[in-house]
């Protein structure tokens, strides 16, 4: 299935779409806006942090109001949809997932971040000044590298890993102690996430998940509930295709029956049943509720 919305780099957010960088930092204050379309997905992760202003964003149609003293995440294949701002003030760090790991033996480093890949993770986070200052000033000291025309690269990635963990350290206070998933589970978690982003249209059960990451369909299960508040395994998969027809229907104009047959729903009518079960609403709601929130002409 062809993907309708665009994939961009960082080249492009530099407004340079050949430039094969895989880390920058920019400013609101003083980047030219972007010749991007809305919406789109990313090849690398953004971590935007604001000053002050407001914009509003939306991550697969879901809203947020990204005001000072906040960080908003963004990670690859999420779709974004960038829909206003106000004197905005702060700026965005963005690499991808080879820059994170350069030199890196353990490759799951990057997945013990339970902020960055989760789909049921918020990717709004509000901190405490004390926090948000303590974050600022890895971000100015990343800044300053990042802006020397002799920057290291070995630099910039172990300041980047430190800005990551003060992150995590701000998330796992604000959840409260305990809160936090083991290590091991984050990672399997992110995982099965990486597996069904590959394979969400194959129709395949928990069972198969499971032995694909050589555990039990009953720990991938524990793993599941511990990650997203009490969804099982089975869940987990639906509701990952469910979250693209939720794109499909919210940002193109493709018939309900079109999407549902996109996604390997045989039977409309099981389609709009597990849809109405999984948002409230039927495919046809959802799709003139999300056309009048975020585009215009008919539907």
């Amino acid at each position: 299935m062809p993907d309708p919305f665009p994939l961009y780099r960082i080249g492009h957010f530099l407004n340079q779409p050949d430039n094969p960088t895989e880390f920058e930092i920019t400013r609101f204050e003083q980047i030219l806006e972007p010749e991007i379309e809305d919406p789109h997905r990313h090849a690398f992760y953004e971590i935007l942090w604001t000053d002050g202003g407001l914009s509003r964003q939306a991550i697969d149609g879901v809203e947020y109001e990204v005001r000072g003293g906040t960080l908003f995440f963004i990670s690859p294949g999420q779709l974004h949809f960038f829909e206003d701002y106000e004197q905005l003030r702060g700026g965005s760090v963005l690499f991808t997932e080879e820059f994170f790991l350069l030199g890196q033996a353990d490759h799951d480093r990057l997945f013990e971040l339970s902020f960055l890949d989760n789909f049921y993770a918020n990717p709004l986070l509000p901190l405490a000044e004390a926090q948000f200052r303590e974050v600022r000033q890895t971000i100015a000291t990343l800044e300053a590298e990042a802006a020397r025309p002799d920057r290291l690269a070995r630099i910039c990635q172990g300041l980047l890993q430190v800005l990551l963990a003060q992150i995590q350290r701000c998330v796992d206070q604000q959840a409260g102690p305990g809160a936090r998933p083991a290590r091991r589970y984050v990672v399997l978690f992110k995982q099965l996430k990486e597996l069904l982003d590959r394979h969400y249209l194959e129709n395949l059960a928990a069972a198969d998940y499971a032995a694909r990451l050589a555990i039990t369909p009953h720990h991938l299960n524990v793993v599941c509930k511990a990650l997203t508040g009490g969804r099982t395994a089975s869940e987990v998969i639906r509701a990952r295709a469910l979250l693209e027809a939720k794109r499909l229907l919210a940002f193109t104009d493709a018939p309900v029956a079109e999407v549902a047959a996109q996604l390997q729903f045989l039977d409309p009518s099981y389609f709009a049943r597990i849809f109405r079960q999984e948002t409230g609403l039927s495919p046809v709601a959802y799709q003139k509720q999300m056309a009048a929130r975020f585009r215009t002409g008919p539907v």
